[in-house]
């Protein structure tokens, strides 16, 4: 298709309609993304259980990204990008209104498994509309395209965090984690209410928010998406692929950065209300306005971030944001009150770009191949399901002694988000350091 004749533009007249139409889902699914960080902090004292165990919470979540994403990646490959869009909505339409009877039955597994297939949805969406925004326009321009296309994206996330901090943690039971244990002990019955009225106001925005993007799957169902680059080609040559694909170094170590980039990012956005709560006394409902504050920072540093590419190399700006990442995560683990906590909620500002360039830097050039790339950097969100799991179990820990010095298991456990920006800072300086890359 012609979408054109200015190679430099960033959003052709021709594909404005269609790209405002998939670039609303990048909201959409940031909106499930941050509603559902907190619920991590929420189903810990609403069901008494771990650090650990509340964090499968993410482990669901984010593993349906992992195990969808080669399976959609095919689908899209097989049919089209439109009818990836499809199934990804039904399938996050129906993980959203299974929370309905997860809370009837109010089993932990229950919730566990409607975000499971919430984020297969997820997967669907972000494997198709992805790769989608980079082929719609302009080659020369994708990386620039796909960047304002998910600077949309906090935008839905600050929704979510609203509506979690001020729908869902402001009208949850007041009673402390310590309180609930004596109530359990001494009336089960008043207990079992309480659970049941804690879990009915989880399950209602999940609800709203499923009947919503039906909504939007009738929307898709009926607009006619032009193809973008390179959709024709429906044969599946999954071997031929791969193998493609593996000898590209940049690209493979793409995957990798996006791993550990996912991983910090939900081990920062997830964990800041445990960091404000065990360190500073602060209260959930408020501790959850902080994160709202760094979705802000976010969304700001994302659009400037976005300009600053017209002049900056995508690999060196990577690397500059991750270095500044790693050092605002070690002042929130070695420096104490408030400051520690600015840290954090700093963190989100160096966090900005990083997932659409990586994404833009590992499919350049990939043609045809980015199908099933877009699939292999979607697999990589995974790392959001593996590494905050394990925070969790390093915050579950005693205090820790480092040189004479006592840090709390919650300080501790973010040296793993600290050598996450350690790999991501390395995949941009090496990338800055090869030709191949060529600016956006």
């Amino acid at each position: 298709m012609s979408h054109s004749k200015n190679p430099d533009a960033v959003i052709p007249r021709s594909i404005l309609v269609p790209f405002i139409l998939v670039t609303s889902l990048f909201a959409l699914w940031g909106f499930a993304n941050d509603i559902t960080n907190p619920m991590v902090a929420a189903f810990k004292n609403i069901l008494l259980i771990s650090n650990f165990e509340s964090s499968l919470v993410q482990f669901a979540f984010y593993g349906g990204y992992c195990v969808m994403a080669i399976p959609a990646a095919l689908f899209i490959q097989k049919f089209s990008y439109k009818k990836g869009l499809l199934m990804g909505l039904f399938l996050y339409a129906l993980g959203c209104l299974l929370f309905i009877p997860s809370g009837w039955m109010m089993e932990f597994w229950a919730f566990l498994l409607s975000y499971f297939i919430m984020t297969c949805g997820l997967s669907f969406l972000e494997t198709s509309a992805n790769p989608y925004i980079l082929a719609l326009g302009p080659e020369g321009t994708a990386t620039r395209r796909l960047n304002f296309a998910q600077a949309f994206n906090p935008l839905g996330s600050i929704t979510g965090m609203f509506v979690a901090s001020n729908l869902i943690l402001a009208n949850l039971n007041s009673a402390t984690e310590a309180e609930r244990i004596e109530i359990q002990k001494n009336t089960p019955d008043a207990f079992t209410a309480i659970q049941k009225a804690d879990l009915g106001v989880i399950i209602g925005p999940y609800a709203i928010l499923g009947l919503v993007v039906l909504v939007v799957f009738v929307i898709f169902a009926l607009y006619k998406l032009p193809e973008g680059r390179n959709e024709e080609d429906h044969d599946i040559h999954v071997g031929r692929t791969l193998g493609r694909l593996f000898k590209n170094s940049r690209y493979i170590w793409g995957v990798v950065a996006q791993a550990f980039y996912v991983g910090v990012q939900i081990m920062v956005w997830t964990f800041i209300i445990q960091y404000a709560g065990n360190e500073l006394g602060i209260d959930k409902a408020t501790a959850q306005r902080y994160n709202i504050a760094a979705m802000t920072i976010f969304v700001s540093s994302r659009f400037i971030c976005t300009y600053l590419l017209k002049y900056v190399s995508p690999g060196g700006l990577l690397g500059a944001l991750a270095v500044g990442g790693f050092l605002l995560t070690l002042g929130a683990i070695f420096i104490h009150g408030m400051t520690g906590l600015y840290c954090m909620i700093g963190i989100s500002a160096c966090m900005s770009l990083m997932f659409p360039t990586i994404y833009g830097i590992a499919l350049d050039g990939l043609g045809g191949d980015a199908k099933l790339g877009a699939a292999g950097l979607i697999f990589a969100i995974g790392g959001g399901c593996l590494m905050t799991p394990m925070q969790g179990a390093i915050m579950d820990l005693p205090a820790f002694e480092l040189g004479g010095m006592v840090l709390s298991s919650t300080r501790a456990s973010f040296f793993l988000p600290a050598l996450c920006f350690v790999v991501i800072a390395s995949y941009g300086i090496w990338v800055k350091g090869h030709k191949a890359i060529v600016k956006q």
